[in-house]
C-alpha cells in the first residue's frame, strides 16, 4: 500500500482482492483514511465497486427479529419457523481478567493532568495489557454481530426489527452493562445497510408497538407484562408460549399484513384504532420553567395537569411503519 507522504507500507491483511478488482477495472479507489484504533493502525479505502445485486435465498419470506438480553435474537419467519440465537456475553466472560488488569493499572503511577505528571513505563505497560482485553471483547462482539446480520440479510426478503430506545434502556443500572454488551444499536445499523445492499427491504416497527404484550394468536393486548415474566399466557384464547417467540411472531406479522400471509397477519378479529396519544407518549410531560399562560413560573393549574395514559387492554391493528 502506497500513501502520500508516508510511502509504501506493508499491511497485515492481504490486499490482492482489491488489487485484482482495480486491475480489472471493476473498482476505483476514491480516498483512504488512516486512523489509530484499538492499539493498531488501520487504513480504510473508499472504493467505488461494480457489483451485481445478489438475490436472497428466500425472497418471499419475511422474518421478525426480537432482540433481548437473555437471548440475543429470536427470529420468526412468515412460515412459522422459529430460530434462536444465544447471547455470547463476551464481556461477562472477560470480566475476571479485566478486573485483574484494572487492579494492576491502579497500582502504577499514572498520568495526572492537574500536576502535569507523566505516566511511568510500568503504567503504560499495564494499561496496554488492559486495553488488549477490551479490544478482544470488541472484536469478538463485532464478529458475532456481523455473522448474525449477514445471515439474516442474505436469507429473508423482508426483515422487521424494533425501533428500540437504546439510550433510554442504558439508564437502567441493573441491565445497562448487558444491553451495551449485546449491541442492539449496532445490529439495527448493520441490518439497515446490508438489506439495502442485498436488495431486500427492512421494516422498523413503531417504538410503542406492544410486540411482547400482544397475543400472536388472537391479537389481544395485555395490560401489564413485567420483564421477569418469561412466558406469555393469553387470557382470551389461552395461548402459552415464550414471550420472545411471541414478540418475534408479532413482528413478522407486520410485514405480512400487507400481503395477508404470515403468523398473525390473517386474523378475523375487528381492527380497532389506537387510543389518542398512545403512540407518542405514555407519561406526564414536564412543563417548561418559563412563564406561560398558567401560573407564575409555568406551573400548570390543577385542571391543566396531564394524567398518565393507561395501558391498552383491547386488540389493536398491526400496521406497517
Amino acid at each position: 500500500m502506497t500513501l502520500p507522504r508516508l510511502g509504501t507500507i506493508r499491511t497485515h491483511e492481504p490486499t490482492h482482492k482489491l488489487l485484482t478488482r482495480v486491475q480489472a477495472g471493476t473498482a476505483r479507489i476514491l480516498s483512504a483514511t488512516v486512523r489509530h484504533e484499538r492499539g493498531r493502525w488501520f487504513v480504510a479505502f473508499q472504493v467505488e465497486v461494480k457489483r451485481d445485486i445478489q438475490r436472497v435465498a428466500r425472497p418471499g419470506a419475511a422474518a421478525g427479529v426480537d432482540l433481548g438480553v437473555k437471548t440475543l435474537a429470536v427470529m420468526a419467519d412468515s412460515h412459522g419457523e422459529i430460530r434462536t440465537v444465544p447471547n455470547p456475553r463476551h464481556l461477562d466472560a472477560a470480566l475476571k481478567r479485566l478486573r485483574r488488569a484494572s487492579r494492576v493499572v491502579s497500582r502504577r503511577r499514572g498520568p495526572d493532568r492537574r500536576t502535569g505528571q507523566k505516566p511511568s513505563r510500568r503504567w503504560e505497560k499495564a494499561n496496554a495489557a488492559r486495553n488488549r482485553v477490551h479490544h478482544r471483547v470488541a472484536n469478538l462482539r463485532a464478529y458475532a454481530l456481523h455473522k448474525l446480520t449477514t445471515a439474516v440479510a442474505a436469507e429473508y426478503g423482508t426483515v422487521v426489527v424494533e425501533d428500540l430506545n437504546v439510550a433510554g434502556m442504558l439508564r437502567n443500572r441493573h441491565l445497562a452493562r448487558h444491553i451495551a454488551d449485546a449491541g442492539f444499536g449496532e445490529i439495527r445499523r448493520q441490518l439497515t445497510y446490508k438489506t439495502r445492499r442485498d436488495g431486500c427491504r427492512i421494516v422498523a416497527a413503531d417504538r410503542w408497538f406492544p410486540s411482547s404484550k400482544t397475543c400472536s394468536g388472537c391479537g389481544a393486548v395485555k395490560a401489564k407484562l413485567p420483564l421477569h415474566v418469561r412466558t406469555y399466557q393469553c387470557d382470551v384464547c389461552g395461548l402459552v408460549l415464550d414471550r420472545d417467540e411471541n414478540a418475534a411472531r408479532n413482528l413478522a406479522a407486520l410485514a405480512a399484513a400487507a400481503t395477508g400471509t404470515g403468523v398473525a397477519g390473517d386474523q378475523d378479529a375487528p381492527r380497532v384504532s389506537k387510543p389518542r396519544g398512545a403512540d407518542h407518549k405514555t407519561r406526564t410531560t414536564r412543563r417548561s420553567r418559563k412563564a406561560g399562560a398558567g401560573r407564575a413560573g409555568g406551573a400548570p393549574l390543577p385542571h391543566q395537569r396531564q394524567t398518565e395514559t393507561r395501558d391498552r387492554t383491547h386488540a389493536e391493528a398491526l400496521t406497517l411503519w
